[in-house]
């Protein structure tokens, strides 16, 4: 099996403001001098891995898409404690404990009282693992409320007493995150997209997952601009008879352009972390090709209907080190007499590979198009190539 797949796509976008900065303008960046419209590799991950087209791959996605939260001790322990009778100290202290697991608690906040069951950073949770905290705090219901006695829960709270007694309490609250994890954890990951994205779990890092896929920031491949669009609302009770203004006024920024991404999927890491199982890394890699072809970002979707195809995609497949083509768009791509900006981003990305073929000898061993201009090739031959061989 071919170690490295390189996906080189094409995406058209109209108006959009698909990802957004912290003043609620479209993304940008400067590439070879030129201002680009930019999409967050992070927003597009989360739209791919959250979309019913990846979901729509599994029999059962349930038990192989993960969930990523911050909100595990208040909403799968404390909640789940309280709700089964627990009393509320007691549900209080084991929320506060066991999700240390997950990560540093945030820090109590006198305006928010469920701070307290809070981790301080969003972590990735398997499915299998949601159950095999379920399950715990089942029996912990059982303890704190009938005496029943369960040997994970008496380890845990073994680990929990000598962590009290030990002097240095830093080390301490390491040594039970460690604890707890061996209880609550699992080490060979049956999430699909946290084998494809990874996770990083600082508290317990022997749990971490390293990503099997490398998604750079999309930009376009042409100068653009963020423009304004000012717009009003009307008051449909206002009869204009003492007030014939508009009810709402109000101002957003969009931008629209020929967009270049660039992934590059370590199949071997993508293996290794589904446990070895052959048949889900070929589920798990069709559905990531057809995601990334197919789904678009969430952002401000109602205002614009800005959903897009990838109009031109390129895979390339071998062991060679990896290279991303971005340096194809350098020079700001424009329309001409003979060719239009769409024909002239195509050319200009497959000439740099073919130069980089040249320079470099080949950087791949096999590649596959295809291009909704011409017609030529097919989403289904591209899954078929990412998944095969």
């Amino acid at each position: 099996m071919s170690r490295f797949v390189q996906l080189h796509l094409l995406t058209s976008y109209p108006p959009a403001n698909l990802n957004r900065d912290d003043t609620g303008r479209p993304k940008s960046a400067l590439v070879g001098e030129a201002l680009r419209l930019r999409i967050s590799s992070q927003s597009l991950k989360r739209a791919w891995r959250t979309s019913e087209v990846f979901a729509n791959f599994f029999d059962a996605p349930e038990k192989i898409i993960g969930t990523r939260t911050k909100r595990v001790g208040l909403e799968w322990i404390y909640s789940r404690l309280i709700a089964d009778g627990v009393a509320e100290g007691d549900a209080k202290a084991w929320s506060q404990e066991l999700q240390r697991t997950f990560g540093e608690p945030e820090k109590e906040k006198q305006d928010d009282p469920d701070a307290l069951f809070l981790n301080s950073q969003l972590v990735h949770i398997s499915p299998v693992e949601k159950e095999k905290l379920a399950a715990f705090v089942r029996n912990l219901t059982k303890y704190l409320t009938h005496g029943t006695q369960d040997e994970l829960v008496s380890r845990a709270e073994r680990a929990i007493q000598k962590r009290d007694k030990a002097s240095d309490k830093k080390k301490a609250n390491a040594a039970l995150a460690r604890e707890l994890a061996e209880i609550l954890l699992v080490k060979e990951s049956t999430a699909s997209d946290i084998a494809l994205f990874g996770r990083m779990l600082a508290a317990v890092p022997a749990y971490n997952f390293d990503a099997a896929v490398q998604v750079a920031h999309a930009f376009t491949v042409h100068k653009a601009a963020v423009e304004d669009d000012y717009f009003s609302a009307v008051d449909d009770l206002n009869t204009g008879l003492e007030d014939a203004g508009a009810g709402h006024i109000g101002e957003r920024g969009y931008g629209a352009g020929l967009f270049y991404l660039y992934l590059c999927i370590n199949r071997e890491q993508l293996r290794e972390n589904l446990g070895g199982d052959a048949a889900l890394t070929e589920r798990t890699l069709e559905a990531l090709a057809h995601a990334i072809a197919k789904v678009s970002p969430t952002g401000m979707q109602n205002s614009f209907a800005s959903r897009a195809y990838a109009v031109y995609a390129l895979a390339e497949k071998g062991d060679q080190q990896p290279r991303s083509l971005a340096q194809a768009f350098l020079k700001p791509v424009r329309g001409g007499e003979d060719h239009d900006l769409f024909e002239n981003s195509v050319r200009a990305l497959t000439q740099r590979c073919e130069n980089f073929d040249k320079v470099y000898g080949a950087c791949a061993d096999a590649r596959y198009a295809f291009n909704v201009e011409t017609g030529e090739g097919a989403l289904a031959g591209l899954a078929d190539f990412i998944k095969g061989g």
